[in-house]
């Protein structure tokens, strides 16, 4: 069944861009107004303190904070992830169709793979989501422990992004080195 990804990679990709152009404009013409021109806790790849994730909130106001709940964590952040991983595993399974070591390996053990490579990005995804969505819904609540949290998601997430995102670019290269190398002895045996 996850085999059944690499498919729909181009479809895939579409999907996933259009979500995390959506996102992005979200988060760059409404978002960013509603806290001052602080960028929101996702976006800050290296993590942020516990004053930094505080100003941010204060920045908002409780109102602020609702909209960025409802219109980023209930509803983007929802699907973003799982669309996201899906992609990834879709690519990682299509970039390595064309090299024959991976593509020699059962489908069982291509797809748990792909998964192993993807799933701790999609865990650590939702689980920062889950933490900011209830700093978010009860600020008041929201302790040291819980920006520390957040914060420390926010960078395994990345962290565990890049994963996926190196194997496939590693994959397409050693595809494209093998292409250039058949091609060159191709022409040898010719000329």
């Amino acid at each position: 069944m996850v085999l059944r990804l690499r498919r729909h990679a181009a479809a895939l990709c579409v999907a996933t861009a259009a979500v995390f152009a959506a996102m992005t404009m979200l988060e760059f013409l409404y978002f960013r107004s509603l806290s001052g021109g602080l960028p929101s806790l996702d976006l800050r790849f290296l993590g942020f303190s516990e004053a930094e994730g505080f100003a941010w909130i204060a920045a908002m106001g409780r109102p602020g904070a609702e909209i960025i709940l409802v219109w980023h964590y209930l509803t983007f952040d929802l699907i973003f992830p799982a669309l996201l991983s899906a992609t990834l595993v879709s690519l990682m399974l299509k970039s390595g169709e064309r090299l024959k070591r991976f593509s020699s390996l059962s489908e069982t053990m291509r797809s748990v793979t792909a998964l192993t490579l993807v799933l701790p990005y999609m865990i650590s995804d939702y689980a920062q989501n889950i933490v900011v969505a209830r700093i978010l819904s009860d600020p008041a609540s929201a302790g040291s422990r819980s920006m520390s949290l957040a914060s420390a998601l926010v960078v395994t997430k990345f962290a565990f992004l890049a994963v996926p995102v190196v194997v496939i670019a590693a994959f397409t290269l050693a595809a494209k080195r093998n292409r250039s190398n058949s091609a060159d002895v191709g022409s040898h045996r010719a000329g």
